[in-house]
């Protein structure tokens, strides 16, 4: 048996949460076997850097941090639900990857 594999990673976890829950709804609809959304560890992107620009003065950091958001969804595929779930909208800044495995 064949299922779709969908990842989704974002920085905005209410992109994520929204896209995930339109492929719930089209799972719904369509009345496909579905598993997840499935979130895997959010991914820490952190980076530290001095703010005096010429190392004079106190020593003052900013920190930044980006955190990467990533959800898995597998679904059986069905021509119809894989074709509704391309055309779901996806927004800026949403990684969205869709791949089929044998299980």
């Amino acid at each position: 048996m064949q299922k779709a594999r969908i990842k989704l990673a974002s920085t905005d976890i209410k992109k994520v949460n929204e896209t995930c829950q339109r492929i719930q709804e089209i799972a719904e609809k369509t009345g496909v076997d579905m598993r997840g959304p499935i979130p895997l560890p959010t991914k820490r992107l952190k980076l530290t850097t001095r703010k005096s620009p010429d190392g004079e003065g106190k020593a003052s950091w900013e920190r930044y941090e980006m955190r990467v958001h990533k959800r898995l969804i597998d679904m059986g595929i069905d021509e119809r639900a894989l074709r509704l779930v391309m055309r779901v909208r996806i927004p800026e800044g949403l990684n969205i990857e869709i791949e089929m495995i044998d299980t």
